[in-house]
């Protein structure tokens, strides 16, 4: 059975580059919108950790750094065993529009997991992104 790979979003913000890409790029950034604690090692190869506070958290491996238009992550799939090797591969791309920054995240990787996982995973990734791309909008209104 087929199944879509990837999941994709893209939004428009009124911040230039150099910000989004800070938000994307430090603890201190990772922390106003994707995770309640984190760090990061920014660096392809780097290790980093987002973590929500009495839910989860998702050890990352860095593997592309162009500053400041792509940044892309490898992470654990949710809910198989921590000794799977099976990542995602997540893709954050800023594009500057306008005084401002079309920011897409692509997360690819979905076909790999098993049938009677794929459903809930994919779904909870799409809205997942949904939701944390408005947290990223909505931080930068709140700074």
């Amino acid at each position: 059975m087929g199944f879509p790979d990837r999941v994709e979003r893209t939004v428009e913000l009124a911040q230039p580059p150099a910000t989004v890409w800070t938000a994307l790029t430090t603890a201190d950034g990772l922390r106003a919108w994707f995770g309640d604690e984190a760090e990061i090692d920014l660096r392809p190869g780097g290790l980093g950790r987002v973590a929500w506070i009495g839910d989860r958290s998702a050890e990352i491996r860095v593997e592309r750094v162009e500053e400041p238009e792509v940044f892309g992550f490898t992470w654990q799939v949710d809910g198989m065993p921590d000794d799977d090797p099976r990542r995602t591969y997540v893709e954050f791309t800023l594009q500057k529009r306008d005084g401002g920054t079309r920011l897409t995240v692509v997360e690819s990787g979905f076909a790999q997991l098993p049938d009677s996982q794929y459903p809930a995973t994919y779904r909870s990734h799409v809205e997942g992104w949904a939701r944390e791309l408005d947290e990223l909008a909505a931080s930068f209104d709140a700074s």
